[in-house]
């Protein structure tokens, strides 16, 4: 991300000193590191502190770039003291009661700080262990397990809280808080970190480690401008960041939200050029009422109640002249195929599960013929159209390529009188009636298309050859978007 990248940028230039400008009167770091050293030698004294052994001096070979004649480099160790958390003893588990002791874990540590949303408490009984490994608000935390390297602050509604063992806290005095944090995030001190941490079992960041990371150290009031400077361009990098959160949520959604268009322009009459020679659809639809006049005559299918005519309120969309309204019952026999119980099933048949199709892009993931059908089947035949009525959102369609059999969760279904198989498919998923799918469904969890509800879905029926022609431009524009994704 480019809003990611030019943060960096910004915090390398900062920590090189090539972000504000050089003033004189603000004094020498080294000045800066001697009231730094001044202060542990007290704090030593006090006995608040305890004496550590000498960190190792900083050779010309470890300086990675010139700075500033009034800054100076310093291990991490010289200006912070690094302390560690701790973790609740085995067997013991946080609680989300309030005890008045939070615990704060490195699954709260981001964006800079600790986040509110999921408290977790030390319980009453085990707290004595842990009490004294806190961390104030005026400490910066750094994760050394995990996300190795986060660098934040304590807000403070978690100052005194209890601190994880994943996470070490910085004391300090002398040095701006905010701009140790920006420094620590710098890639300079990030790739140290990197470079620190041990690679062998559980990746892990250790004290010693941190202590002994090398920093540029600016005077204070130097620090105090360069926060400043940093906190200006965070706000426009945080803008740019937005604009690009919202570049990349629109090319993900791209895809899909062209497939849909396309799907619906399909089905409008508005993908293809319409052509007089075409004839009409109202004269197809006379051709498939007199075969199913005869099928019904020679007992192959069943006379059905008619269903309800489209009146012009009902008409979601226009439609060219020489197309109709029709339902789906009127022009396939959806709901009407052979259901067979397991034992008629012959061994190595084509047995399909709803699992087997890929979602939205009428592909099969896999086709089994060593299944055991361990219930009753639909049967279907080479060109059905084969529908996923369970969770139909998914919308999984796709053309059979041979005979088998398949879920009772799988509706099998022919069109009459020649129409086009793929042109139904594609009308099953196209945007206006998928939606109209999803709103007669029935069940929560698992949402189902009920037989009666699907038979009454409007369909926008061309005329044959359109069919072809849709279908064609269809099959020749879809992989392209699929492509996009």
């Amino acid at each position: 991300m480019i809003a990611e990248q030019l943060k960096k940028s910004i915090l390398q230039a900062a920590i090189q000193g090539k972000l504000t400008q050089q003033l004189p009167e603000d004094g020498d770091a080294r000045d800066l590191l001697k009231e730094i050293q001044k202060e542990k030698a007290r704090l030593i004294k006090e006995g608040k502190i305890k004496k550590e052994k000498p960190l190792p001096i900083i050779t010309e070979d470890e300086i990675p770039f010139e700075i500033p004649e009034n800054w100076c480099w310093v291990r991490l160790g010289e200006i912070v003291e690094v302390k560690g958390g701790k973790r609740i003893p085995v067997g013991s588990k946080l609680t989300k009661k309030d005890t008045g002791h939070k615990y704060i874990r490195v699954a709260d540590m981001h964006n800079d700080t600790v986040l509110s949303h999921d408290v977790h408490y030390v319980p009453e009984n085990i707290y004595p262990s842990i009490k004294n490994y806190t961390i104030s608000s005026n400490d910066i935390y750094i994760t050394v397990a995990g996300s190795i390297g986060r660098i934040g602050k304590i807000p403070d509604e978690f100052d005194g809280a209890n601190l994880t063992e994943n996470a070490d806290k910085l004391v300090f005095n002398h040095v701006d808080i905010n701009w140790l944090m920006f420094a620590l995030q710098s890639p300079l001190i990030q790739s140290q970190i990197s470079d620190a941490t041990t690679k062998v079992g559980q990746p892990k960041l250790a004290i010693k480690k941190i202590e002994t990371l090398i920093v540029p150290l600016q005077p204070h009031d130097e620090q105090i401008r360069v926060v400043e400077r940093i906190n200006n361009f965070i706000i426009e990098i945080e803008s740019l960041k937005n604009d690009e959160a919202r570049l990349e949520e629109l090319q993900k959604s791209f895809p899909k939200k062209m497939k849909d268009a396309i799907l619906q322009y399909a089905i409008q009459g508005k993908l293809t050029q319409q052509l007089p020679e075409d004839g009409d659809a109202r004269d197809l639809l006379k051709d498939i009422q007199k075969e199913k006049a005869r099928l019904i005559k020679e007992g192959k299918i069943k006379k059905e109640k008619p269903l309800p005519e489209i009146t012009e309120d009902e008409i979601p969309f226009e439609i060219p002249e020489n197309w109709c309204w029709v339902r789906l019952g009127e022009i396939t026999d959806y709901g009407v195929g052979k259901q067979v119980s397991a034992e008629k099933i012959q061994p190595n048949s084509w047995i399909l599960e709803l699992e087997d199709i890929e979602k939205e892009t009428f592909k099969l993931t896999c086709k089994r013929f060593d299944r055991e059908p361990g219930s009753s089947k639909n049967a279907f035949s080479k060109g059905c159209v084969l529908y996923g009525k369970l969770r139909p959102y998914l919308k999984k369609v796709i053309i059979a390529d041979e005979s088998g059999y398949c879920s009772t969760e799988i509706i099998p279904f022919n069109g009459y009188g020649n129409i086009n198989s793929s042109y139904l498919k594609y009308c099953m998923v196209a945007p206006s009636i998928d939606s109209n799918i999803n709103q007669i469904t029935h069940g929560m969890d698992m949402p189902r298309l009920g037989t009666d509800k699907a038979k009454l879905l409007f369909i926008p029926l061309p005329p044959l050859a359109e069919q072809k022609r849709i279908v064609a431009c269809l099959e020749g524009i879809l992989p392209f978007c699929e492509g996009l994704q």
